[in-house]
């Protein structure tokens, strides 16, 4: 069995959990950014849970969130685990740890070798990173642009102190060369497993999960 994760993000409709998890992802991504075209409330996530087989992760991600913010989703919808999608500071991480006694995934944006260093920062207090292509400054999503970054930046390491996941631009044809190339042992994809801006092909999750699966 291939030791490959995969984590569908952005799901908002009950059929895309259905196909996400039917397919073989181990975590289901819950977008609570009001500016995305993927945002669910609390109340609609809550509501897809029911769809979420036991054993798979889900992910609640937030991007520079208060603690009102992140009290109602919790208070609503049981997540496993929190991903931060924002700036937020490793200060910021820690307090969010212990306030909601969560797993933290930090996302961490790259673009060029310089930004390696904020992986390596974060290491000491999230749980899990997620390295994704920054997002350029004229766009209003931190991720989900569909934007890949250069891979070879990645080549070499793969044992980070902390698990990790690739995300930026993947897609059923490209995520086994990702994977290749990075030696990631988990992928990340919200854009590139969608028909439109926030409507997910059931087909395409498919053709990623057993394209990631295989790859590993």
């Amino acid at each position: 069995m291939s030791d490959v994760s995969v984590k569908i993000c952005g799901l908002t409709a009950p059929d895309h959990v259905r196909a996400a998890a039917d397919a073989g992802a181990r975590y289901l991504g819950f977008n609570f950014f009001p500016k995305s075209p993927r945002y669910v409330s609390p109340q609609q996530a809550a509501a897809l849970f029911e769809h979420v087989p036991v054993g798979v992760a889900k992910v609640a991600l937030v991007v520079n969130a208060t603690d009102e913010l992140l009290d109602s989703i919790t208070a609503v919808a049981p997540f496993d685990m929190l991903q931060l999608h924002g700036s937020e500071s490793v200060e910021r991480v820690q307090e969010i740890k212990a306030r909601y006694g969560l797993p933290v995934i930090k996302v961490v944006g790259v673009a060029d070798a310089e930004d390696l260093a904020a992986i390596d920062t974060y290491c000491d207090v999230a749980d899990q990173l997620l390295i994704d292509a920054k997002a350029p400054k004229s766009s209003v999503l931190p991720g989900g642009n569909g934007l890949a970054f250069d891979w070879r930046l990645l080549a070499g390491r793969k044992y980070w102190r902390k698990p990790w996941m690739l995300a930026g631009g993947l897609n059923p044809g490209n995520v086994a060369e990702a994977i290749r190339m990075t030696g990631a042992r988990q992928v990340d994809v919200a854009s590139g497993v969608e028909s439109a801006p926030g409507i997910k092909d059931a087909a395409m999750v498919r053709a990623f999960v057993d394209a990631a699966i295989r790859a590993g």
